[in-house]
């Protein structure tokens, strides 16, 4: 058996970088920017001015680093609250079985591409870890996808461990793909839209330079993953995290669609019907999101348009088991999640 060095826990990791940065507070000078407030594409912003960089009395940190874990913590409230919740959801959803359900399914059907050539010349593994790359890496160029991508490595990293890698394969398909996207970004709001405003640039101008760098970026990183993917799928003990991924391979063992499927009982209609007839009262009184693409905007009923194709998919999922029925509402979730995040909804 290869062996493979112990990574140190992630406690330890962030209280040794917590303790160097104290250190070093004790060794380099403090200096700061001053700061004003311009307004940047409508919005009010606080700015560095140019050379404005001065020395300030050090503040060397003794003590005050066992409150640093506690500080940040009420500085990132919100982020950690929407991680807490999207755990909880999880969790609720593997109780039933349904992401495990929906993986099984995913792998049986993926296995039927095979009996087309250029599946089965190119690797249907390979095709599946390509597409999820190149799908979020947009969402961080676009939409400038980062933290949120936690939700989703619940689900890509048990289905890479299914397919034979390991939970790093996941997370480079998921959580480094947005990121490397992020990087590239090409209509990112956050980068682009408010560097370029600060800069006096046009707004969103360049953008053939970055979707080339986009290009370059996420091909380098399919190359990398794929390549790493082989490795791991040959060997799975090369991987550093082969035992901590011994829980899902022992899983992937299980007959899921013999124990698992769950048939549709008539408290879930009742439950999809409450539902359905929210989201159509919803979706009467804010028909038309307005979706900002640029210095432009795209005027599309998104809420009424998915609200019907949920109803249509929602059903089928009934008619199927609850579990498939658990995934529609997870997808469903999802979708109205960006509608609303990155469309102004109205009348």
């Amino acid at each position: 058996m290869i062996r493979v060095k112990k990574i140190p826990h992630t406690y330890t990791i962030i209280s040794v970088v917590i303790l160097i940065c104290a250190v070093l507070s004790w060794i380099i000078p403090a200096g700061e920017y001053d700061r004003e407030t311009r307004l940047v594409n409508g919005t009010e912003r606080t700015v560095i001015i140019d050379n404005s960089f001065h020395a300030v009395e050090s503040s060397p940190q003794g003590w005050q680093v066992f409150g640093a874990l506690m500080e940040g913590f009420e500085m990132q409230a919100g982020i950690i609250a929407f991680l807490l919740i999207i755990g909880g959801a999880f969790q609720i959803m593997n109780s039933s079985r349904a992401i495990d359900t929906g993986i099984l399914s995913f792998l049986n059907s993926s296995q039927r591409m095979e009996r087309y050539g250029v599946f089965r010349k190119i690797g249907v593994n390979n095709v599946i870890i390509a597409v999820v790359i190149l799908v979020f890496s947009l969402f961080g160029a676009v939409f400038g996808m980062s933290e949120e991508t936690l939700a989703f490595v619940v689900i890509i990293v048990p289905l890479a461990i299914s397919m034979g890698y390991d939970s790093i394969t996941g997370l480079l398909m998921v959580y480094v793909a947005a990121h490397v996207g992020f990087s590239g970004a090409v209509l990112n709001p956050f980068t682009i839209g408010i560097a370029q405003g600060l800069s006096d640039l046009p707004l969103f101008s360049g953008f053939g330079y970055r979707l080339f760098c986009w290009f370059i970026l996420t091909g380098l990183l399919i190359v990398v993953v794929l390549r790493y993917a082989a490795k791991i799928k040959k060997n799975p003990q090369y991987s550093p995290m082969y035992n901590a991924d011994q829980y899902w391979r022992d899983k992937r063992k299980e007959d899921v669609s013999r124990d698992w499927v769950l048939p549709t009982t008539r408290s879930a209609f009742v439950v999809y019907t409450i539902l359905l007839f929210a989201l159509i009262g919803f979706s009467v009184f804010h028909p038309v999101t307005s979706f900002a693409i640029g210095e432009s905007a795209v005027n599309f009923p998104a809420v009424p348009v998915f609200t019907g194709l949920y109803a249509l998919t929602g059903y089928l999922g009934l008619r199927k088991s609850n579990q498939f029925f658990i995934l529609n509402l997870l997808a469903y979730t999802i979708v109205f999640l960006v509608i609303g995040v990155r469309g102004m909804v109205g009348i």
